[in-house]
């Protein structure tokens, strides 16, 4: 199994947006990691992943997770997302200071 990034950055997050990260239509299994050493009291971060599972379906809540406050362990690593169609990934900070997250989308074949 090889690991490689598909498509990588810096968000700046802006509290109540949601901000999407990457999108591809290749199908493989992928991981959506983000850094969230930035995060501090107060702060609350949404990562979503949206799949498709026809060519003509309508993209639908794959993956969702939520993290509040500062982060003992900062890197967040979604599961594995199985996509032969289409994925997107969004991050949305609701609450708190708008913060810089590094992030990466793995895929994992």
């Amino acid at each position: 199994m090889a690991i490689a990034v598909v498509s990588s950055g810096t968000q700046a997050a802006t509290v109540g947006t949601d901000h999407s990260l990457a999108t591809s239509t290749t199908g493989k299994t992928y991981v959506l990691a983000v850094d969230t050493i930035n995060m501090a009291p107060g702060d609350i971060l949404e990562l979503t992943a949206y799949t498709k599972v026809l060519s003509t379906s309508t993209a639908h809540l794959a993956y969702k997770a939520a993290y509040a406050h500062a982060q003992v362990t900062p890197n967040k690593y979604s599961v594995p997302i199985p996509a032969n169609q289409s994925i997107e990934v969004k991050l949305k900070q609701v609450a708190g200071t708008g913060r810089n997250f590094d992030w990466a989308l793995l895929s994992i074949d």
